[in-house]
């Protein structure tokens, strides 16, 4: 069970943060030093009535998924976020589960690439985190749909364009490249409930999971069909960190192209487009 020290802990690391270190825009009018309660429930994702009660020590069974976002939030080094696990009662992840944690280097980054749609994936392609511009481009996901892998095999929706061929081929090495993980991470128990849920919902993933391949999976090329500002063609990226099995997927424009001038246009309008 959490005790009040996790509030205490969560105020002084939400009023000691700045909202530009965090990617947050600072008006002449703020008068806060550190984060808004409001700011922070929105970056990681929770209610700000759960996140007050949570600092008052009236919310005292926070799950492992609302610290890890809180953590993430907070841009917590590795030892914070360990001490943050241990507050709310719970242990901190081992190493037989997936990582997740991103490092403040990471988020940094990350901040600098602002210009440029970037987004931070787990080793089970679980997305963490993505830029404003990313959401733009490709629209926000939520719940299941956070999952590259689950999207790809059960959601029809989506941006970029493929052929059956083309689609086949990615559904191929998704599916190889989670039974990578998996062997990885045995013990991980969202990974397990993940591939039950892709096995029973997918005859097709159930056949490719059945056949054992095992590869990493690459992007590439990809084109884009955005309902605002047209098709663009990118280059996608995927940067492995070193020591935390995160993947980074960043998309890039070849300078002086129609692509590269509507990936600019879409800088611009991202914020006023619909997300979703």
């Amino acid at each position: 069970m959490a005790t009040t020290e996790l509030g205490t802990a969560l105020r002084h690391w939400r009023d000691h943060i700045p909202a530009e270190a965090v990617g947050l825009p600072v008006g002449a009018r703020r008068r806060a030093t550190g984060l808004r309660r409001e700011e922070l429930s929105q970056l990681a994702g929770v209610s700000a009535d759960y996140l007050v009660r949570l600092e008052q020590g009236r919310a005292t069974n926070p799950s492992p998924q609302v610290v890890e976002a809180l953590a993430r939030a907070l841009r917590l080094t590795q030892d914070e976020r360990a001490h943050l696990f241990r507050l709310a009662g719970l242990a901190p992840p081992g190493p037989s589960t997936v990582p997740q944690h991103i490092t403040p280097g990471v988020h940094r980054m990350l901040d600098r690439l602002a210009g440029t749609p970037v987004a931070v994936f787990d080793a089970a392609w679980t997305q963490l985190l993505a830029n404003p511009l990313y959401t733009a481009l490709l629209g926000e996901w939520h719940g299941d749909d956070l999952n590259a892998v689950w999207r790809n095999f059960l959601n029809p929706h989506s941006r970029v364009r493929h052929t059956p061929e083309s689609r086949g081929a990615l559904q191929a090495a998704h599916a190889a490249d989670l039974r990578r993980t998996a062997g990885r991470y045995p013990d991980d128990a969202n990974l397990r409930s993940l591939i039950a849920g892709l096995r029973r919902r997918s005859a097709h993933f159930d056949a490719l999971w059945e056949s054992g391949a095992v590869s990493e999976h690459q992007a590439a090329r990809k084109t884009i069909d955005h309902p605002h500002v047209g098709a663009l063609t990118l280059d996608c990226d995927v940067l492995s960190i070193t020591g935390s099995d995160l993947r980074v997927m960043v998309y890039t424009a070849q300078p002086g192209t129609v692509d590269a001038d509507r990936l600019a246009l879409l800088d611009v309008i991202g914020a006023q487009s619909p997300a979703g």
